[in-house]
């Protein structure tokens, strides 16, 4: 009781701390964060009836189908990819199973259209492999098996998580009982990972919907590569809002769909710290366990570094090699991308402090409405804001502002998250105490809370950081003329077939995702490792 009544003056004190400008700020994030959805609905609504017949055209069902298919491909096939490395390196006797640990996450650094360019240049048509064995991976094959690729990862890191939280006492009543393998992974692993399988799922579904460079450079026409053609040949670009409003339909469809087959389900956590669990024997399934791995592995990670590998000696013995006109892209990138961080972490503060000192039901909606912009396509907000700018703000459009706004938009989730999971760990007591002493609610912010937060705050703006050097479709509709990132510099070399010079800015792209990646598989501590995990994307 002594307790319960030392946090309830705990949040009854902070709540103090929500004052009128603070909320003001929350608010005003928020209705940013709305802008592009607003906008969108407000343009689609003023077109009419002919606007809106392109969703009765015959083309446009085949599309939605077509884009459906591909989900449920793609989110199927990286659950049970994930899902079984996940198991593979902490439940069986897997060799070396802290190098396959390590090397089943690495390909979220590869960006999709960079794993899409590596199949292309290895089995697609005049590939070495496609020649040789007569495939041809343009199409829906070709998407399916890049995004599977990229998104496994998320579906890897969650779940092997949610193995080390479990309570391994639940497996080891189940063998003790006479339980074969099969069916203890059956009956009891796969229930108690349940959740985190559902969160793999839905981040896969959810980046297979958004991604543009792999379906274009696939050439697949789904709902982002038709959206961004129509916007690109048309006069009249209503069309293209009525397609990003049903995008969005798409999106939020899925995201029911997984709220409901989660349920209720939770991952049993371990009562006390974390023991070792006695790994299952494999047996006569080593070799093929370790096959499997090796071939998702060697698909996902060093086919692609390979093949930019390959393309850079190429360049360079033909003389067209490393070139000083790379230095501009990694610049624009680098800096774009670190203003971007740092400017989400900002934006995010007011709500996460709202958030977390003044839990009250219109607080947790302000919240609710600023995470609604991980539903939206950078497609659709790349789009809305095109459309915003060009009628009403006709001085920032094709600026780096409107390119930053957008990032932070796009991004603002992840950088909640970690501002949200940080500021959360800090007792309000301590800047009470020194608000006691004197100091300003300003001030003891900025001395105590500040520096207490700063790693999580830190992680979600590194985040954001490695998701804005990736992003393809808000770069390419809302840059300056002549602003050029690592990943527009990918994308236009790659669309005149100038592989060798792609090479460098896509591997350059590659070494600067890789030690953040490989931060968040060594940092194995739980919940803020798969936060972290969730943006890196």
């Amino acid at each position: 009781m002594t307790v319960l009544r030392a946090r309830g003056r705990e949040r009854r004190g902070s709540r103090a701390l929500a004052s009128p400008s603070l909320t003001v700020a929350a608010v005003l994030v928020a209705a940013a964060v709305s802008l592009p959805l607003v906008y969108l609905v407000v343009r689609a609504a003023s077109g009419g009836e002919a606007a809106w017949s392109v969703l009765l055209r015959p083309q446009t069902a085949a599309v939605l189908a077509r884009t459906i298919a591909l989900v449920a491909v793609v989110t199927v096939a990286a659950t049970a990819i994930g899902g079984a490395l996940a198991w593979l390196v902490e439940r069986s006797d897997l060799p070396v199973r802290r190098f396959w640990a390590v090397a089943a996450a690495l390909p979220l650094a590869v960006p999709s259209y960079v794993a899409a360019l590596a199949l292309l240049a290895t089995v697609g048509p005049g590939g070495a492999l496609g020649e040789a064995l007569r495939l041809d991976l343009i199409g829906f094959g070709g998407a399916a098996l890049a995004l599977t690729l990229s998104t496994y990862p998320y579906v890897y890191l969650l779940t092997a998580a949610a193995l080390r939280r479990a309570d391994p006492a639940l497996e080891e009543a189940a063998r003790g009982l006479g339980r074969a393998a099969p069916a203890v992974l059956r009956e009891v692993t796969l229930p108690l990972v349940r959740p985190a399988l559902g969160a793999g799922a839905l981040l896969a579904a959810l980046y297979t919907l958004s991604d543009f460079g792999v379906v274009s450079l696939m050439r697949l026409d789904v709902l982002t590569r038709v959206i961004f053609q129509q916007y690109r040949t048309l006069f009249d670009r209503t069309p293209a809002a009525v397609l990003g409003l049903l995008l969005v339909v798409l999106t939020v469809i899925v995201l029911i769909l997984e709220a409901r087959a989660r349920g209720r389900a939770a991952a049993r956590a371990a009562p006390t710290a974390a023991r070792p669990v006695p790994p299952v024997a494999l047996g006569r399934g080593r070799a093929p366990a370790l096959a499997f791995c090796a071939l998702v592995v060697g698909l996902g990670l060093l086919l692609p570094l390979g093949v930019l590998a390959y393309w850079i000696l190429r360049g360079g013995s033909a003389g067209t090699g490393l070139d000083v006109a790379i230095v501009a892209p990694a610049l624009g990138s680098l800096g774009v991308s670190a203003v971007a961080g740092a400017a989400a972490v900002v934006a995010a503060l007011p709500v996460a402090l709202l958030v977390v000192r003044s839990p009250r039901m219109w607080t947790r909606a302000l919240e609710r409405l600023s995470y609604g912009a991980n539903a939206l396509p950078g497609v659709v907000v790349a789009l809305a804001l095109v459309f915003f700018a060009a009628r009403y703000l006709g001085a920032l459009y094709q600026t780096l502002a409107l390119l930053l706004f957008a990032y932070v938009v796009r991004f603002l989730p992840q950088a909640l998250a970690g501002a949200r999971t940080a500021l959360a760990g800090v007792n309000p007591r301590l800047e009470e105490a020194a608000r006691a002493l004197g100091r300003g609610p300003r001030s003891a912010f900025a001395a105590i809370t500040l520096p207490l937060a700063a790693p999580g705050l830190f992680a979600g703006a590194t985040i954001v950081f490695l998701s804005t050097m990736k992003e393809l479709p808000v770069t390419l509709l809302l840059r300056p003329i002549g602003f050029e990132t690592l990943a527009t510099e990918v994308w236009s070399a790659t669309s005149v077939s100038a592989y060798a010079r792609a090479a460098p800015a896509a591997l350059l792209l590659v070494a600067v995702a890789a030690p953040i990646v490989l931060r968040m598989v060594v940092r194995r501590d739980g919940a803020r490792a798969e936060a972290e995990a969730l943006g890196a994307g």
